[in-house]
């Protein structure tokens, strides 16, 4: 009988650094995504439960209270509205994931085509104001750094985190009918409202970036001051290195972790705190829109544009949750941990 027992080398589990660290990364990203996966259900159910807990007939609503009967009787019966619940609510889940967000109540056109035309605009103004916050409040949050380091200057320490902290408080939408005011109304260097060419972005891009430019300062600044701290710059200084070289090379890159991950982040809150400064610029963005449906009642659009925002904001969340574990594997553990 033949001994199936031989000295060929028997499997063993990958127990090297990179094989742990790489399965480590593996149950992290599934973990996010399955967070994912779940915010978006709760999302999808949220979305369907909307103009079910508008008070009253959302149709009578949308049509008026002089609307015949028989035009409410035929509406509802072609939005499925009078269906049993669990059905309606399956129905809109088979239609959300074929790409059919419904009718406006209003013009009768596909919500799927409103949203697709003004989807751009608003994306383009949040992620104009995103790469202007980074670009101006990286270096400004370093050179406060630097100036403040040890204790030094402290008058321009004190002047930064006042401006910046009056900065983070004000509202959008105040900075918003100020540059309307001062730059458009009063100076008249740009339009006022509307998109017509490149100089109308730059009111509406500037409303939204100045309280993100604040708030990454203020975190580069303490990045940059932690690292200033560090045994490596000692080092660096004690060998003469530098200070541009120092700085830009070996500090800004260790800072960036932190400034990025709230850079994504900010750009789901730009994206969602761009619908008044849309409204005030009179935008073509999805921002106008969804005033002008909820004030219009047209429920449909203003569903599916929360819908939307909401899926744009999870979207954007993973993606960050994703990039900052690739950046900064010590978030893995704390994950894996958890």
């Amino acid at each position: 009988m033949t001994d199936l027992r031989t000295d060929a080398p028997t499997a063993r589990p990958d127990t090297s650094p990179g094989g742990t660290a790489a399965r480590r990364a593996l149950r992290t990203a599934a973990r996010r995504v399955l967070r994912f996966a779940v915010s978006l259900a709760v999302l999808l159910v949220a979305s369907f439960a909307m103009i079910h807990l508008i008070p009253g007939d959302p149709v009578r609503a949308s049509l008026g209270p002089a609307a015949p009967a028989e035009l409410v009787a035929t509406r509802t019966a072609a939005l499925g509205l009078d269906r049993p619940l669990p059905e309606q609510f399956f129905t809109y889940l088979g239609n959300v994931l074929t790409g059919d967000l419904g009718t406006s109540f209003l013009t009768g056109e596909p919500v799927a085509d409103v949203i697709a035309a003004r989807l751009p605009n608003t994306l383009s103004l949040a992620l104009l104001a995103t790469a202007v916050a980074l670009v101006v409040a990286v270096p400004l949050g370093m050179w406060a750094a630097v100036r403040t380091e040890n204790g030094r200057n402290r008058g321009t320490e004190l002047a930064f985190g006042t401006v910046t902290g009056t900065a983070v408080a004000v509202p959008e939408f105040l900075y918003s009918i100020a540059l309307v005011a001062v730059l458009a109304v009063g100076l008249g260097w740009f339009p006022p409202a509307g998109q017509a060419g490149p100089t109308t972005y730059v009111l509406p891009v500037l409303a939204l970036s100045v309280g993100p430019i604040a708030m990454i300062a203020r975190i580069t600044r303490v990045e940059t001051l932690r690292e200033l701290g560090s045994d490596y710059v000692r080092l660096a200084r004690a060998k003469r290195l530098p200070a541009a070289r120092l700085h830009l090379r070996h500090v800004l890159p260790n800072t960036l972790t932190a400034t990025l991950t709230v850079g994504g982040l900010l750009l789901t809150s730009l994206i969602a705190g761009s619908v008044l400064v849309e409204y005030v610029f009179a935008w073509p963005g999805l921002g106008m829109k969804i005033v002008e449906s909820i004030t219009q009642k047209d429920y449909p659009v203003a569903q599916a544009v929360i819908l939307v925002y909401g899926a744009i904001v999870l979207v954007v969340n993973l993606a960050v949750d994703l990039v900052l574990g690739a950046l900064d594997p010590t978030s893995e553990i704390k994950e894996v941990a958890a």
